[in-house]
């Protein structure tokens, strides 16, 4: 665990991520290139859906990297409530956008892909609303953070309203298990017995999985040198005043 928690000092961050960072973005557009290009033009049309189907490749990956940012959010949250590192808050706050970025192509691809199979573009399905829900608490998350100046105190309040809002991720991940009436399908890829996908399907949807994932990290990696980029200015500007 020491070696661990080494990371969480922002210069061992800073030079532990210069070289980790290119790595993490290659792979990313690599694999996520891999898994798209073979899901989308590889693949055959579904007996039922058709061509629609293949809208997975995106819907799938994207809503599962808003939901998991949020569990990372989380994570880095506790880490900074209980520990105080300035790392783990920074962290946080630069997933957020990440999140809702894929919030929004999850709600975007699910209403594509739901208008031509349920004829409607929108339902107030309980796994549809959670997720919408949490949408409006990345908003209010980021907003959050931009409203208040001191930084301790916009983590520990974000910290908060990350708590809340983890309620909304795991219903949004598990309420087709919560409640059995609804229009949204079971999970595409469970650990049940039966097959749901295809592997003509489940291998290139794997693939687009964890290129997304890795998107996320690259993301995360930036945005959090960004952060740590930033609070250095500030911290370098208010002495240069206080100086003066």
């Amino acid at each position: 665990m020491a070696s661990i928690w080494q990371y969480a000092n922002p210069l061992k961050f800073m030079r532990t991520t210069d070289w980790l960072l290119p790595i993490v973005a290659v792979a990313a557009v690599v694999v996520t290139a891999t898994g798209l290009i073979w899901g989308f033009f590889f693949t055959p049309d579904d007996f039922r859906q058709g061509s629609t189907v293949k809208i997975i490749f995106l819907h799938v990956p994207s809503a599962l990297m808003a939901i998991n940012a949020w569990i990372m959010m989380l994570v880095a949250s506790l880490i900074w409530l209980i520990r105080r590192h300035h790392v783990s808050a920074l962290a946080a706050r630069a997933a957020a956008p990440i999140g809702l970025v894929m919030t929004l192509i999850g709600l975007i691809t699910g209403a594509v892909w739901g208008q031509p199979m349920w004829g409607a573009w929108w339902a107030w399905d309980p796994r549809l609303t959670s997720f919408l829900i949490l949408l409006l608490f990345y908003l209010g998350y980021i907003a959050l953070w931009s409203a208040i100046d001191d930084p301790d105190t916009a983590a520990d309040l974000t910290a908060v309203l990350c708590l809340v809002g983890s309620v909304f991720a795991l219903l949004s991940r598990y309420a087709a298990f919560f409640w059995s009436q609804g229009l949204h399908q079971g999970a595409s890829l469970s650990v049940q017995a039966g097959t749901r996908v295809d592997w003509a399907y489940k291998a290139p949807l794997y693939v687009s999985m964890a290129g997304f994932s890795l998107i996320f990290v690259a993301l995360v990696l930036a945005g959090t040198r960004t952060e740590i980029r930033a609070r250095r200015m500030k911290a370098l500007v208010a002495r240069e005043r206080m100086a003066a």
